[in-house]
């Protein structure tokens, strides 16, 4: 691991403050925002990411959750995964988010992530994660070695001839479904960001994932009160019942009146080089009967333009058929 700078802040323009100095003081250097250290400390020790300086943002106010005036939901970036997925209002109102939460990782990582930590979660790539072969996004223009080699548990959606690296998070595939908005302080001010449009699409600059700049603090999730009468589910697919990233998932927020579906937002997990939005079996679905017919056909519109790789053709009958459960599971009378 290399040796950095360590240090600890109370107020967000303070941590602010600090990063951006650590990126400007000399030519590539840089900082990162520590709070539970799951992910960034693995790398770290794996010399993936290689900070000059670490900011430990814990102090921070920035853990609570709090209703809006509109039933929504105010999320602080350092809400822990635990505290967030068993909160009696999200689990009542927003129980898709409860959901994905308790599928990923393990109660005592669940503990120590934050929100705003996973939803800058980075792939489970093996190239990524081993400094000992070429990665683009690591380091830009070194090639792509899994697009010809182990790829089974890479992205089909989103793909570049520069990356197919998945991302690997479950409740940002929930956040995508409800369409959060992520609240940004920079140097230059505060932002709201649509989680829509957080996230980059590899292109030719996988090594850019996000729309953060220098110096840049996420510190707030802010959910709408979902429509009156909306049911939801989360379904993920893996290889084993626990502690395992998705190979395939689903988020699904649906409103059904008279057999009829009347709203619907989905969003796709373990097949996308970001969390996917499932914009094509929305449009199919609105309007039309809550029927096992018609999921498939949304199902096949979801998954028309992936581009699968020499070992994970089976992650496109495995998305459908994902889709389709978690549909009827979130139609059901039951649900």
């Amino acid at each position: 691991m290399k040796l950095f700078a360590f240090t600890k802040t109370a107020e967000i323009s303070e941590a602010i403050k600090n990063a951006a100095d650590a990126e400007t003081a000399q030519q590539g250097a840089h900082s990162r925002f520590v709070a539970g250290g799951t992910t960034l400390l693995d790398l770290m020790k794996l010399n993936v990411e290689t900070p000059d300086k670490l900011i430990d943002i814990n102090r921070l106010d920035l853990s609570k959750i709090e209703t809006t005036r509109d039933g929504g939901l105010s999320i602080g970036a350092l809400v822990r995964n635990s505290d967030l997925a068993n909160h009696p209002y999200v689990k009542s109102h927003f129980s898709v988010l409860s959901e994905a939460l308790l599928a990923g990782a393990s109660a005592q990582l669940r503990n120590m992530a934050t929100t705003g930590g996973n939803l800058l979660q980075r792939t489970r790539c093996v190239y990524f994660r081993d400094t000992t072969f070429a990665c683009n996004k690591r380091e830009p223009g070194s090639g792509c070695p899994a697009i010809e080699g182990e790829n089974r548990t890479l992205a089909i959606l989103g793909t570049s001839d520069s990356c197919i690296a998945t991302n690997p998070s479950d409740m940002n595939v929930a956040l995508m479904a409800l369409d959060a908005t992520i609240k940004i302080s920079g140097m230059k001010g505060e932002r709201e960001v649509p989680i829509a449009e957080f996230y980059r699409l590899p292109g030719s600059t996988p090594h850019i994932e996000n729309v953060l700049q220098p110096g840049d603090l996420i510190t707030h999730v802010v959910l709408k009160a979902m429509p009156a009468g909306s049911k939801s589910a989360y379904l993920k697919l893996r290889d084993r019942a626990s502690y395992e990233f998705a190979l395939a998932s689903a988020a699904v927020v649906v409103q059904v009146n008279s057999g009829k579906i009347t709203g619907v937002q989905m969003a796709l997990g373990g097949v996308g080089t970001i969390p996917w939005r499932a914009a094509e079996a929305e449009k199919v679905l609105a309007g039309a009967s809550a029927t096992e017919d018609n999921f498939r056909k949304a199902a096949e519109a979801a998954l028309q333009a992936a581009k699968p790789q020499t070992q994970n053709k089976f992650k496109v009958e495995l998305s459908k058929r994902c889709i389709v459960h978690a549909l009827k599971t979130a139609t059901s009378p039951t649900a």
